[in-house]
C-alpha cells in the first residue's frame, strides 16, 4: 500500500490527467522516481527541493502533500500554490494578470 504522500501524489497528478512522464519531466526527477513515490509503501525521502517541484507542478502546497491529516486541498492550499506560482512568473506575465483582474473588478 501507498504512503500517504504517495496517494496524495497519484490521486492530484491523475486529477490533472498527467502522465508520470508528465509530471517526472515538470518536476525534474525521472518517471521511476514518481512510480516509486507513488506506489512504495516505504517511498524515498525526497529533498525538499523534489517536494517543492511536485508539489509546483500538482497546483498544490508541500505542506499538504506532507500532511497526514489532510486528504484534498482547501481553498487556503490552493490559494497558496497559486501565489507561489505567481511569485515565479514573469514580469510580463504578471502585469498582464494585474490587467484581467483589474478589468474583472470594472465589470458592473
Amino acid at each position: 500500500m501507498a504512503s500517504a504522500f504517495g496517494q496524495k501524489i497519484k490521486t492530484h497528478r491523475q486529477l490533472k490527467r498527467m502522465t508520470l512522464d508528465q509530471l517526472a519531466t515538470h518536476a525534474g526527477c525521472s518517471k521511476s522516481y514518481i512510480w516509486e513515490l507513488e506506489n512504495r509503501d516505504s517511498p524515498p525521502h525526497p529533498s525538499a527541493e523534489k517536494i517543492f517541484a511536485i508539489a509546483a507542478a500538482l497546483g498544490v502546497t508541500p505542506e499538504f502533500l506532507l500532511a497526514d491529516a489532510q486528504a484534498e486541498p482547501d481553498d487556503a492550499v490552493v490559494d497558496e500554490a497559486f501565489y507561489r506560482k505567481y511569485k515565479r512568473m514573469a514580469p510580463e506575465t504578471k502585469l498582464r494578470l494585474r490587467q484581467i483582474l483589474d478589468a474583472w473588478d470594472d465589470q458592473p
